[in-house]
This record gives structure tokens, sequence and C-alpha cells, in this order.
């Protein structure tokens, strides 16, 4: 920020009895502020404010997860308190154990389906497909080049259904 843009922030700050206090920050240098209710110049009532100045001032730099879950339901309004560092170091360590024990669920799960795998199935027999039972040479040692049939002896109207039925009525 510009040093004129600081200036008329502080101003404005002055002017419109706005007062931040900082309650706190968290382990990525991210600085909360609170500004409760109060009533500016107009007389017209402006609602509390949480704000979060972040420690990563470019907008663009900033990625999910750089606040912490208890930092943003406070933000949010879902969570009435500030979070204590210690709350928030004991959820880290807790998110932490969880990571592990799943790391280590699913390798023992892994291991487990690799030896019933190995113990309960037969080796698998190897098939040689040589095509498809529809096609005309299937079972055959080689196709044919020369044709099977020719139009030369197809009928018109030479086929009827078994029952003696007609489709054409």
């Amino acid at each position: 920020m510009g040093w004129s843009q600081n200036f008329f922030r502080v101003l404005w700050r002055a002017l419109s009895k706005e007062v931040k206090e900082q309650v706190g920050t968290d382990r990525f240098g991210n600085k909360y502020y609170y500004i409760p209710e109060y009533k500016n110049w107009r007389g017209q009532t402006i609602r509390e404010k949480r704000i979060v100045e972040s420690a990563n001032k470019r907008e663009i730099e900033y990625e999910v997860g750089d606040i912490p879950t208890e930092w943003e339901a406070w933000i949010r309004k879902t969570r009435k308190t500030p979070p204590t560092m210690e709350e928030t170091m004991k959820n880290e360590k807790h998110k932490e154990e969880i990571k592990m024990k799943t790391k280590d669920f699913y390798e023992k799960e892994k291991l487990l389906r690799e030896e019933s795998s190995k113990e309960h199935l037969a080796p698998p027999v190897q098939t040689q497909i040589k095509g498809h039972a529809s096609a005309p040479y299937f079972g055959k040692e080689e196709s044919s080049v020369a044709p099977t049939s020719t139009g030369k002896t197809f009928q018109p109207g030479s086929w009827m259904p078994q029952d003696g039925k007609s489709h054409n009525q």
C-alpha cells in the first residue's frame, strides 16, 4: 500500500470512530481483528466486523488452508470467542494423529489384501483368444479370402416365417 492510501485509511478510522482491536495471531502470522458495533458520524449503526490481515500481503499468493479452521469459524461468526493458541495447537496435533492412523490403517489393509489374494486365489490360467464366436472364421486356422456366398442366389420373397404368417399384412 502506498503512503497516501495508508494516510486516508487512518484518517477515515479516526473520523468514523472505527476502533480495531487485535484479538490474536495464528501460526502462519495472520493477524485477526475485531471492530465492535458503533455509530458513525451520520448516526448510522455499523455492525461489528471481524477481519483477518493476511501475512501474505498479495491475495494472488493466498491459498486454501492458510487460515486455521478455528480462526475461519470465528471470522464467519460460527463461533463467538476467538480461539486460543493452545486450542489451535491441540487441534493441529489431533489432525496429525488422524493422518498417521489413517496411513497405518491403509498400509495394514493393503498387506492383508495382498496376503489373502495369494492364499485364496488360484494362479490365472493363460488362454488364447482367436476371435469372436460370430466371426465366419471362428475355429478355423485361417480365414478364407474367397466369399462364401454371392448375391446371384438371392431371390426376393423366398424366405417365409415358420408359422406361415406374413409380416406384410
